[in-house]
């Protein structure tokens, strides 16, 4: 059988040390942002009021939103609701005020300047408890999902190799989720989702590649194991390249076209994108190569048959 052939020649593990610095540096200051700044965390995590209002005509977001701001009620998240004249309204944490008193106030701000007429539909309390459990279980959810995949890797490949998809999956959440702790952009159960999403992304391109990584220590047994990597890598680089730039596209229309609600759900997984295939490339391989990998750890474990010993003294 012969060997894939690349027209690349990419010297990926000569960038080794640049990378790992670069990664590191990330890795800082997104834990600094987490530490000190912490997370804008949404309504579903800090507790809020959600109030659903119907207009007799078409509503305009955008002046829903100069209302209520005016009001007092500043970074509200307003969204059409089926149709443009049910409109949606998440307000954070109101201090001690009632839910009936915060919709009062939030009618009286939107019926100010028009004409037409507003029903207050619905209105609903999420409490902090709720938020906190929230949070709870999706963190739960991120660390079941490591260990499980851990778990899955050291099964289908090496131990070392579990180790490495880990650690670029470990590197591409706090990096992402950093991100959003720099930029103070909402981090909601949405934006959860989409880290949840990036896992899934970027085990499947380290799996992919360290795939690619056990043909090739196999099949070229007298080469070291920097430059099996460096071939697997360049074998794989046009495929990895292909997926992550048509999921990027279909990302930036759902970035720009998909309204605000999803906003931060795409931002995550624009983010995660970029970082999942630079953790595949670099994070993933050198953390292999970090703990020794060798084609002698890949090598299928010879089961001795029954009478072999026998056969052997006779």
């Amino acid at each position: 059988m012969q060997i894939l052939k690349s027209n690349l020649n990419i010297h990926f593990n000569k960038y080794r040390l640049s990378a790992t610095i670069f990664s590191a540096i990330l890795l800082i200051a997104s834990i600094a942002s987490i530490s000190i700044r912490g997370l804008n965390l949404g309504l579903d995590f800090t507790g809020g009021t959600l109030i659903e209002a119907l207009y007799e005509d078409d509503a305009n977001l955008d002046q829903i939103r100069e209302q209520l701001t005016v009001a007092g009620f500043e970074r509200a998240l307003v969204q059409y609701y089926g149709t443009s004249k049910d409109v949606t309204i998440r307000l954070g944490p109101q201090g001690d005020k009632k839910a009936s008193d915060i919709g009062t106030s939030v009618l009286t701000a939107l019926r100010e300047g028009i004409d037409s007429k507003i029903v207050m539909r619905r209105i609903e309390f999420v409490g902090p408890a709720v938020g906190d459990e929230l949070a709870e279980q999706g963190g739960l959810a991120m660390l079941v999902a490591l260990i499980f995949i851990m778990f899955y890797v050291s099964v289908r490949f090496e131990w070392k190799f579990a180790l490495g998809s880990v650690a670029a999956l470990t590197h591409d959440v706090i990096i992402t989720v950093g991100l959003f702790s720099i930029i103070q952009r909402e981090f909601d159960l949405t934006v959860l989702a989409a880290i949840l999403a990036v896992i899934g992304y970027s085990l499947n391109d380290t799996i992919v590649v360290f795939d690619r990584i056990r043909e090739n220590f196999l099949k070229l047994r007298k080469s070291d194991s920097s430059k099996v990597v460096d071939i697997s890598l360049n074998q794989t680089l046009s495929r990895t390249l292909m997926t992550s730039i048509t999921t990027l596209i279909v990302l930036t229309a759902l970035f720009y076209l998909g309204g605000e609600l999803i906003h931060g759900f795409a931002m995550a997984l624009i983010a995660g994108v970029f970082i999942g295939t630079y953790s595949s490339i670099y994070v993933a391989s050198n953390a292999a190569l970090a703990l020794g990998i060798t084609k002698e750890d890949l090598m299928p474990v010879e089961v001795e048959k029954e009478g072999a010993d026998q056969d052997a003294l006779m």
